[in-house]
């Protein structure tokens, strides 16, 4: 790799296969946690080295519960990756918030139930802080570079995480409404909380793709709506991350990467060698030498 990566970007596989990608190197990694999606694509990309990962593998052959979030996540810390971008499809569980349109939540719901949901256990204990848990610079930046490539925006709102991968019921879609949700999706949990633990920014793009069940005067929501949008908006998907990483400061003003500071309370005589080496990437620089 050329440099270090200045944005990692989760999302489909097609993302990447951009005119602007140039020096492309390709990556296929071991965690601790198994391996991630799919080999990790690495380019240059308006002069900046960005890294992309297929979240539901090459082909989209995973399902959203089956996704290794620890690996995937793990793996892009490995490459020096401080900064991710998921990109993802979204149900509207409000009006204003149309399909075609590009949502910027600012809070995450978690109603998954499957799933792997820390790098912590067995014999160490992090409590990570999560009331905010998408990084508020990445997010402005990320919605900053949408809207200048022309994309319909909205910023804020909860989405909502359920297991699929079947869509909701009409009742289901309408307790969500009925929690204040704004819009519905399969994968930001436990993805962006693994982020958190990693000390990485994290933020997300979300494309509207239909109005879930709960709109009396629209069709459900099908598969094909969803791959319909996707391809619509992958060439705002593709501007808007060329625009960001040009854009991007060397500096932060946000605390992402200090978020273990004060989480981890296992006592440190007690954590144990194994321990020390699975996770020394993430805690290493919390331990005693």
């Amino acid at each position: 790799m050329q440099a270090k990566p200045v944005l990692g970007i989760l999302g489909g596989s097609g993302l990447y296969h951009m005119a602007g990608l140039s020096s492309v190197e390709t990556f296929e990694l071991e965690t601790p946690f198994g391996k991630p999606s799919a080999p990790i694509v690495a380019g240059m990309l308006a002069g900046k080295q960005v890294v992309f990962l297929a979240r539901h593998g090459i082909g989209h052959t995973i399902s959203p519960t089956e996704v290794n979030y620890r690996a995937n996540i793990y793996a892009l810390k490995m490459l020096g990756v401080t900064r991710v971008v998921s990109i993802s499809a979204c149900g509207s569980l409000r009006e204003d918030y149309a399909p075609g349109e590009i949502i910027i939540p600012d809070q995450v719901f978690d109603f998954t139930r499957g799933r792997e949901r820390s790098f912590f256990g067995d014999g160490i204990v992090a409590h990570i802080s999560s009331a905010e848990p998408v990084c508020p610079q990445l997010s402005a930046q990320l919605a900053g570079a949408v809207r200048a490539v022309g994309g319909r925006l909205h910023e804020g709102g909860a989405l909502i995480t359920i297991e699929g991968p079947r869509f909701s019921t009409k009742a289901e879609s309408n307790v969500f409404r009925a929690w204040g949700m704004s819009i519905i999706g399969m994968t930001a949990s436990p993805e962006v909380f693994l982020a958190r633990e990693a000390e990485m920014c994290y933020a997300i793009m979300a494309h509207v793709t239909d109005y879930d069940v709960w709109h009396v005067s629209e069709a459900p929501v099908t598969v094909e709506m969803v791959i319909r949008t996707l391809l619509e908006n992958t060439a705002l998907a593709q501007s808007a991350v060329e625009r960001l990483a040009a854009g991007l400061p060397v500096e932060k003003t946000c605390a992402c990467e200090s978020a273990l500071a004060d989480a981890l309370i296992t006592a440190r005589e007690h954590i144990s060698p194994a321990a020390r080496e699975k996770l020394g990437l993430l805690i290493g620089k919390y331990l005693p030498s």
